[in-house]
């Protein structure tokens, strides 16, 4: 699968914010062999000398950066911050995040949209982290976007995928659009869920971020991804209301 004409070495996409300290997140994205990694700028604190050691450590990982603009709440915001990732991480790909609502931390899809359409225009090659609203979708893609992240659950929550029928739809009605499950899954069995349904990636960050073995809990999402991977490619079956014996009854002895 293609993002933005780019073949990544993962499907597992991993996020750097809330490890207990640098070797940490150093260990558990290779342990992930993580695809791409996100990076907040403002956790970033460019300038800082902090700032400065953290994008030492995320350069020597040698793994793609994907900046965010995780906290922002408005389109100009949003949009500054964008152009701040750009110079600082010299890329033109960003992952926009515009939020609506504090508590659940819910994506404002008409900013989304309108923050969507400038960046695009501007050249940002943009990873929107949206609603599993079709209609949004829509208007994303009229935007310039070429990819989708709906979110499983609020960020997070740990509650995997809230809507799988909402899921199940978005990936129905593009189905030759990236789509990448962003926010709320909090085990490997939600990582696989997301794959199952033919969804082409995932961004896990606080489920490895908070584990008690971080590594451990990468290496354990990387093969969730390659688990439902390789089941959607093997066109599981599909769910009965009805029993069906898996041993055919027909010709079998009958002891009186």
């Amino acid at each position: 699968m293609l993002f933005y004409g780019t073949e990544l070495s993962s499907r597992l996409m991993l996020g750097t914010a809330q490890y207990p300290s640098p070797g940490i997140l150093a260990d558990a994205v290779r342990a992930a062999q993580a695809g791409v990694v996100t990076v907040s700028l403002r956790r970033e604190s460019v300038g800082s000398r902090a700032g400065q050691a953290f994008w030492s450590l995320i350069r020597d990982l040698g793994v793609p950066v994907l900046p965010n603009t995780a906290g922002c709440h408005t389109v100009k915001e949003a949009v500054t911050t964008a152009h701040m990732a750009r110079e600082v991480f010299e890329t033109d790909w960003i992952k926009l995040e515009v939020i609506g609502e504090s508590d659940t931390l819910q994506p404002d899809m008409f900013a989304l949209v309108e923050a969507a359409r400038i960046l695009s225009e501007d050249g940002f090659k943009v990873f929107p982290y949206m609603t599993e609203d079709l209609v949004g979708a829509e208007r994303l893609l009229r935007a310039g976007c070429r990819v989708l992240m709906p979110w499983g659950a609020p960020i997070g929550s740990g509650k995997g995928l809230n809507n799988v029928f909402g899921l199940r739809a978005l990936r129905a009605h593009f189905p030759d659009v990236p789509l990448v499950v962003d926010a709320g899954i909090g085990l490997p069995s939600h990582a696989a869920q997301a794959m199952e349904l033919g969804y082409d990636a995932v961004l896990i960050n606080t489920a490895v971020a908070q584990a008690g073995d971080p590594a451990q809990m990468a290496a354990a999402f990387r093969l969730a991804v390659e688990a439902g991977l390789i089941a959607r490619a093997a066109d599981p079956m599909e769910q009965r209301d009805m029993a069906a014996p898996s041993t055919p009854v027909l010709g079998r002895a009958v002891l009186a």
